[in-house]
């Protein structure tokens, strides 16, 4: 699956169709989604790809009640890619990638 697909299956209904955090589905939640577009700037200008697709898979976060997010890495993400970033290669799910790839190509 493309980024800009899974984004807009799994992702736009909090988010927003922008990614700003303005869905529909967030309006009950008690807590506002953050805006997916401002991760590079609130990084010092560098996509913090690693942190954002370990949130996205669960792995650096706690699942916890309060916390509306899903956990996306009990589902099903894709065949298994290596990537390869300072010279060490690295397995991701291929759809992890792609949703990845596609909110750095959405920073403002």
């Amino acid at each position: 699956m493309q980024g800009r697909a899974f984004f807009e299956r799994d992702c736009a209904a909090c988010h927003g169709a922008d990614g700003k955090g303005g869905g529909t589905a967030s309006l009950g939640l008690g807590v506002a989604p953050p805006d997916l577009t401002r991760f590079t700037k609130l990084n010092d200008g560098v996509f913090p790809r690693d942190r954002i697709m370990s949130t996205i898979d669960g792995f650096n976060r706690q699942t916890h009640w309060e916390n509306p997010m899903p956990v996306f890495g009990d589902e099903s993400l894709g065949a298994v890619v290596q990537i390869e970033e300072n010279g060490i290669s690295t397995p991701v799910p291929a759809d992890l990638l792609a949703l990845a790839t596609y909110l750095e190509s959405i920073q403002e």
